[in-house]
């Protein structure tokens, strides 16, 4: 055992090591250039188009609105990246880790408008009229025959990724965060959210849409109120905050309280790699649920897809990320949601960490249900339909064993499963690139 767990280390350093940097980042500014910054000037126009997508079109075919499809990408990625990954980043690689998370979702629009242009561009059905798509269907149907070991590849990662960042990781963030500030038993975490999650997906993307574009919406603006409550608390902090940002992700940081000071490396690593484990730019997910929307135009539903990332990172994270630094809690020692919690707690006494702790359980539960369609799709690419109700008891009745197992070990697999799916998509990507562009530039010249 001691072997396999130093040989997957060492796997996860060369999966997120600087090359796997560069190729996330790389992609993304290539794709942005390529795009002409189109991701960054349609903003505007994404938020209208997410707006009016919240109802289903008669002259559209898909099973759930543009609006749901969204809800069910957030529903995915805003998760215990944006509260826990977030700290990390900044634990490990100083305040200027978030500037490398924001350069890394601004790049990243590019990279996930890109991710569903190509997923509903390249759909199909599946045997129950259902429609289906993402990477592995975009490798499939836009390179050939000669690269569906691409696709397939792709599948075999997300397939069991899923299981670990998507399931058991979540549930057991939850279940540590109940036990610790409500003292709730973590098998009583686990059997709850079994059954509400068994209640959800076992109704499929229809029923997950629903509830994504219900909770969802409510839980970003919730969690944003309460982090802007902090930072109006801790207002004459935030020029400060800024500074320290900006500087440190050029300059080493120093060693300062339980802070133990951090290389430009490591502010550049974390940065990107807790960005990219918060909005999924790259890693090709976004595509999955985008293709079931009701859609008649790929390029809209990239420009709807795009803002997956800009809410998630530019957003939310950089809410929780000065959070942390303003309130100084940053060199405290703490790490991951406990560094979160205290920032919270600071500026709210008594009430902070029950208000993170409440949002973590929302979050994780919400990534669960994305995540087991995402995981879905995976396999029945590689084995058929017949394999989603198998798939889904499975789902479910993993939850309750991630609530009460030590997921070491899991975790470092599933992150390590998580940073080997984005090289056949970025591959893709890239070699798809001039469909996107063209797309893109007929799109445009009708509208």
């Amino acid at each position: 055992m001691e072997f396999v767990n130093t040989l997957v280390n060492q796997l996860n350093g060369v999966v997120w090591g600087p090359p796997m940097l560069v190729l996330i980042l790389g992609t993304g500014l290539f794709l942005m250039l390529r795009l002409k910054f189109m991701p960054l000037s349609k903003i505007g126009a994404g938020f209208k188009l997410m707006w009016q997508g919240r109802k289903k079109g008669d002259a559209e075919s898909g099973e759930i609105s543009p609006f749901q499809a969204l809800m069910t990408c957030l529903a995915a990625t805003v998760g215990t990246g944006n509260i826990a990954g977030v700290a990390t980043a900044i634990f490990l690689g100083g305040p200027g880790a978030l500037f490398w998370m924001w350069c890394t979702a601004l790049v990243g629009m590019a990279t996930k408008y890109c991710e569903v242009v190509l997923a509903v561009h390249y759909r199909e059905k599946d045997e129950r009229g259902e429609h289906v798509g993402g990477p592995m269907y975009a490798i499939k149907n836009g390179l050939g025959k000669k690269w569906l070991w691409l696709g397939t590849a792709f599948a075999i990662f997300g397939g069991f990724a899923g299981f670990g960042i998507g399931n058991m990781v979540q549930v057991n963030s939850m279940a540590a965060a109940l036990q610790t500030t409500f003292n709730v038993p973590l098998w009583v975490t686990g059997v709850v959210t079994m059954v509400f999650v068994g209640m959800v997906i076992l109704g499929g993307i229809k029923r997950i849409g629903k509830v994504a574009a219900t909770l969802v919406p409510f839980m970003c603006v919730a969690y944003i109120i309460a982090a802007f409550v902090v930072l109006v608390v801790n207002a004459a902090e935030i020029p400060a905050a800024f500074e320290m940002i900006f500087t440190y992700a050029f300059s080493p940081a120093a060693a300062t309280g339980g802070f133990a000071g951090a290389a430009v490396m490591a502010a550049i690593r974390f940065g990107v790699a807790r960005g990219i484990f918060s909005n999924e730019a790259g890693l090709g997910t976004a595509g999955i649920a985008q293709a079931a929307g009701t859609t008649n135009s790929p390029v809209r539903s990239g420009m709807i897809g795009m803002l997956g990332t800009f809410i998630d990172t530019i957003i939310i994270c950089s809410m929780t990320g000065l959070a942390i630094i303003t309130s100084g809690v940053w060199t405290s020692g703490a790490s991951g949601a406990a560094l979160s919690a205290a920032a919270f707690e600071s500026a709210m006494p008594g009430v902070g960490g029950y208000i993170l702790t409440i949002a973590l359980v929302v979050f994780a539960f919400t990534t669960i249900l994305g995540w087991s369609y995402f995981g879905e799709k995976c396999w029945e690419y590689m084995v058929g339909t017949k394999s989603i109700l198998p798939f889904r008891i499975l789902w479910v009745v993993a939850v309750p064993f991630g609530a009460i197992a030590h997921l070491d070990f899991a975790w470092l697999v599933a992150d390590t499963l998580n940073g080997l799916m984005a090289i056949p998509n970025l591959l893709s990507l890239l070699l798809l690139s001039p469909i996107v562009v063209k797309l893109t530039k007929d799109h445009f010249a009708k509208n």
